[in-house]
């Protein structure tokens, strides 16, 4: 999954600045699009990804200004929140370093 933190520039509609953020050095917040539901086959795929033998790779950037992301690594299912969109908490396989969640949490302040 790719996604970008600030979505204050670039092109972003309204209805596509998903709050997406850090939580912790472990764990993201990643919103998914906007039609999905828990329900959905986008949805069970989130949550049962693990079950079915899937990774989840997670590469952000700050800002739409940037051209290259971050590879975040490997991703595991916690819990969600909400529909349409769904509000993902996932954890890395791997903390993220310091400087890079001091980044990314600026980011989104």
């Amino acid at each position: 999954m790719v996604f970008t933190l600030d979505k204050t520039s670039g092109h972003f509609s309204p209805t596509t600045r998903y709050r997406d953020y850090a939580i912790s050095r472990d764990l993201i917040h990643w919103e998914s699009q906007a039609g999905t539901t828990s329900k959905s086959n986008t949805g069970k795929r989130y949550q049962n990804h693990a079950k079915e033998g899937s990774k989840i790779m997670l590469f952000s950037r700050i800002n739409s200004d940037e051209r290259s992301f971050y590879f975040l690594g490997a991703a595991n299912y916690v819990k969600h929140e909400s529909e349409m969109p769904m509000a993902i908490t996932w954890k890395l396989d791997t903390s993220l370093p310091g400087d890079l969640y001091t980044s990314f949490a600026a980011a989104v302040a």
